[in-house]
């Protein structure tokens, strides 16, 4: 399911898959060439121009409106920053909270989706943590099990970063905002991976270095308008705080959009990069990317099965799968099998659970192909014999 008319344009947009087969997209990306160029594109126009040139400021309005176009909401909604876990800590140090207020999360969330509330134990808050019948699957009968009337906030991520099981985040939000109850999602796991919108959430965070194929330290950070006022920004400077003239005032007056959420200078380097990532995937459609990433998932997912691989993931039915995909053999031992792929040339991940087993993560994007998970599936093959 190519997008690329050939192969050649494949590889020219992608220049990593001339060497290796890059499977590790909900870990740490690989940059796609139009945004490693916009990168260097802004690093040599610095040389002979500040950094926050006139056009830097201008594009920085222009991110906005494409990271808001990429989540459904408002330009005016979204600030710049990464990572993930700046923005989760935003929300959760932001909001006023009351001894006795409840945090419904799930304890086996990535970290950066668990300590920020955690942390907010030492003020009073409760945490109520989700115990689903198998690893990161979350449903909404599962979360209205854990409410209850002291129920403040729940926070999740929309795909687990392990297993791959994505969240109902239309129907767990519906059911939280018809009680009240203020719905926080880390994203990362989600975003640029197909369509998204925020349309019953409260609060998001996700850094672009992952599904949505840019770099480090940059990402977006939604509050609702609404919640502006509940949301209180925890980081002050120059930027968010209006200063005309540069000149400190008496009062703290914060910018009337998300700016509020943003101190000071951002990550301009690595806003070019997100941006042209995400123009790119726009431009393709993210519904036809998502199509492409579940084809290249499945795919592989089929071969496994066939050489007797066990699953953490959802089969290829089930719609709440994602790109993630999860896999160990129960006659080999997990990281001798990662070090076969590392040798051929084929990137993956190796991850734990709680248990302490091991278990090999494939995350393919839109540009992988089924002949390089035909290749990866034979290399396993071979390897468990």
């Amino acid at each position: 399911m190519s997008v690329f008319a050939t192969e050649e344009a494949r590889l020219e947009a992608f220049p990593v898959a001339r060497e290796r087969i890059f499977l590790g997209h909900a870990g740490v990306t690989v940059l796609p060439r139009v945004a490693a160029d916009a990168m260097c594109a802004h690093a040599e126009a610095s040389c002979s121009h500040h950094q926050e040139f006139g056009d830097v400021l201008r594009d920085v309005a222009r991110t906005r409106a494409t990271c808001a176009s990429a989540i459904g909401a408002h330009a005016d909604e979204v600030a710049l920053l990464g990572p993930t876990s700046l923005g989760l800590c935003l929300f959760a140090n932001g909001l006023e909270w009351r001894a006795g207020d409840e945090i419904v999360c799930y304890g086996d969330d990535y970290p950066s989706n668990v300590y920020p509330w955690a942390a907010l134990q030492s003020r009073g808050a409760v945490l109520r943590k989700l115990q689903p019948g198998a690893p990161g699957r979350i449903t909404p009968d599962l979360v209205e099990r854990a409410l209850s009337p002291r129920t403040r906030l729940v926070a999740l991520a929309s795909c687990h970063f392990l297993t791959g099981w994505r969240i109902d985040i239309e129907a767990i939000g519906q059911l939280l905002h018809s009680r009240g109850i203020l719905f926080s999602v880390d994203a990362i796991q989600s975003v640029g991976a197909g369509p998204f919108r925020v349309d019953h959430v409260d609060f998001l965070s996700a850094d672009a270095h992952k599904w949505m194929l840019g770099p480090l330290a940059i990402g977006i950070v939604y509050v609702a308008r609404k919640n502006f006022g509940l949301c209180r920004p925890t980081l002050v400077g120059s930027w968010n705080v209006r200063s005309p003239d540069f000149v400190a005032q008496d009062e703290i007056v914060f910018e009337e959009t998300a700016r509020r959420y943003e101190p000071g200078v951002l990550n301009i380097a690595g806003m070019y990069g997100m941006k042209a990532s995400l123009d790119m995937l726009q431009a393709i459609g993210l519904d036809r990317v998502q199509a492409a990433i579940l084809a290249a998932r499945d795919h592989l997912h089929g071969r496994l099965r066939e050489a007797g691989f066990r699953f953490l993931s959802p089969d290829e039915t089930d719609p709440m799968r994602s790109g993630i995909l999860t896999a160990s053999h129960p006659g080999k031992v997990s990281g001798e099998l990662y070090a076969v792929l590392e040798s051929s040339g084929i990137v993956a991940s190796l991850r734990s659970l709680r248990d302490g087993s091991a278990w090999l993560r494939f995350s393919p994007h839109f540009y992988n192909t089924t002949a390089e998970m035909d290749r990866v599936a034979d290399v396993l093959v071979r390897a468990v014999g």
